[in-house]
């Protein structure tokens, strides 16, 4: 590192603080901490749910993927506009009309006290392994550009996001996520041209040798169901992104901070179509590598996995200036998508479980109960991280983790808002049929089902559990419904 990269990242992290500071002494009360102050630009909300989708692992990974593969992973990006419509069209208009900082309070309206605790104690544990998940990752990153330890890189990475996502509240992180935002895209934008220009025949070198080797193929279209094809990605896409976008706190609570129903509307779709183009850039990024270290000139170390490929590029290829770029963009990547968690998080637990168990309390206890339930969640998120250093898999964990916790979460909403009908065993009956569906496709190979031979792509689960509540629970209320038809029939017979 020279000594310019270094002060574009000391910048980047000293401005993060900053706006951590100048939001800290405005909240003095929960709306405030939860909500804003109501008037916070629309354009910074819809660059904020845009960071909030992006990863360091999206920073990573999809270079990684494209280097090593295809552009099969670009159908998950295809697949967000259809989910962002939906979402758009149904749920948010419901989150509107409830009126609380907590998506989960609409489940206490729907269906009773069971499913709110349930839905947010699952998005709790799914967004701390989300957290401990990134930090290692973006740790590793660090580690193969910069030479770190990971050990210090996950603890002074965990307590710098915590201390400004602690001390600004919600507004600090939106502004924080829009300026994210815009530092991966110029990031991500110079790198491509700056590789493209590295290369003898430029932009038409890639694209050509890209075209001649498939790099640019978006997968198989067979319907064989055991492979990530176009169509098994797209389905996994569809869902995935409706449960981002539908029900996840850390994109609901940005619809809530915004005045009026047009604009929230307006930064979720808008938010999630700017991932479209941006992620074609990093996989872009990655088959340019792939021509690029082609080149007899330019050679890898032997063995250096694909995800390491963009790191090592940005630590030993990348000008003065743009590598200090780079390293603040993967750093925006990672901290953007933790500081989300951390607000969102300590809401949910303040809303959903504190706040229904201790009544009549001062907003000023209220705000510090918020800054250590932040603190709590940042000690918990770094030592998930600590504990992956000696996991082998780590994404593969993460997945396994994230949808058993997620539970089926998806279906019961969608439950929710396509029925009107009461029946209070109805959702329990469909969700704990979905929870065990969704086992079974996660854990199958030590589930007894497995025994009647159907095997299908791990990201076909969610399809599988979310599917299964939706599905049973309409023909169990269906089925209450004829019921009841029924029985007044007969009582109107003999009467």
């Amino acid at each position: 590192m020279k000594t310019i990269d270094g002060i574009i990242i000391l910048l980047y992290l000293v401005t993060l603080l900053f706006l951590g500071g100048t939001f800290f002494t405005k909240n003095k009360s929960v709306a405030r901490f939860t909500l804003g102050s109501g008037n916070i630009p629309s354009w910074v909300v819809t660059l904020s749910i845009f960071a909030t989708f992006v990863s360091s692992i999206s920073y990573l990974a999809l270079p990684g993927s494209a280097y090593s593969g295809n552009w099969n992973p670009f159908v998950f990006s295809i697949s967000l506009p259809l989910a962002a419509v939906i979402a758009v069209q149904y749920f948010i208009p419901v989150y509107r009309k409830i009126n609380s900082p907590s998506a989960y309070t609409y489940m206490a309206y729907r269906f009773g006290p069971w499913a709110r605790t349930y839905t947010a104690a699952c998005y709790l544990l799914t967004q701390l392994m989300r957290i401990g998940t990134i930090l290692f990752l973006l740790a590793l990153a660090l580690n193969a550009i910069l030479g770190w330890e990971l050990f210090w890189v996950i603890i002074l990475t965990g307590i710098f996001v915590a201390l400004y996502a602690v001390l600004g509240g919600i507004e600090a992180v939106l502004w924080a996520d829009a300026i994210q935002g815009i530092i991966l895209i110029i990031g991500a934008i110079a790198c491509v041209f700056f590789t493209a220009n590295s290369i003898s025949g430029g932009m038409s070198e890639i694209i050509s040798i890209g075209i001649e080797q498939e790099k640019f193929s978006l997968g198989s279209f067979t319907t064989d169901l055991t492979r990530p094809t176009f169509w098994v990605v797209l389905i996994y896409g569809i869902f995935i992104n409706l449960q981002n976008f539908g029900i996840d706190q850390n994109y609901i609570q940005r619809y809530m901070v915004l005045p009026s129903d047009t604009e929230a509307k307006k930064a979720a779709f808008f938010g999630g179509l700017l991932y479209l183009p941006v992620s074609a850039i990093f996989l872009f990024i990655g088959t340019a590598l792939y021509v690029y270290y082609q080149s007899t000139t330019h050679l890898l170390p032997d063995g250096l996995p694909a995800d390491q490929v963009f790191p090592y590029f940005i630590a030993n290829t990348l000008p003065v200036g743009l590598s200090g770029l780079l390293v603040a963009a993967i750093f925006a990547a990672g901290m953007s998508t933790i500081s989300t968690s951390f607000n969102s998080m300590a809401t949910v637990f303040y809303i959903d479980f504190y706040q229904k168990k201790v009544k009549n309390i001062q907003e000023s206890e209220a705000i510090k109960v918020l800054y250590r339930i932040s603190i709590v969640i940042g000690g918990l998120g770094i030592l998930i991280a600590l504990f992956m250093i000696n996991v082998k898999g780590v994404l593969d964990t993460w997945w396994k983790f994230a949808s058993i916790f997620s539970g089926g979460m998806l279906g019961l909403f969608i439950l929710g808002i396509s029925t009107i009908k009461e029946g209070k065993s109805i959702p329990i009956i469909a969700t704990t049929l979905g929870l065990l569906t969704l086992l079974w496709a996660t854990l199958s190979n030590s589930f007894p089902l497995y025994s009647l031979g159907i095997t299908l792509h791990p990201y076909l689960a969610i399809v599988l559990s979310t599917s299964t509540i939706v599905l049973s629970g309409l023909a169990l209320f269906q089925f209450q419904q004829k019921k009841s038809q029924l029985r007044d029939n007969v009582k109107q017979n003999f009467d």
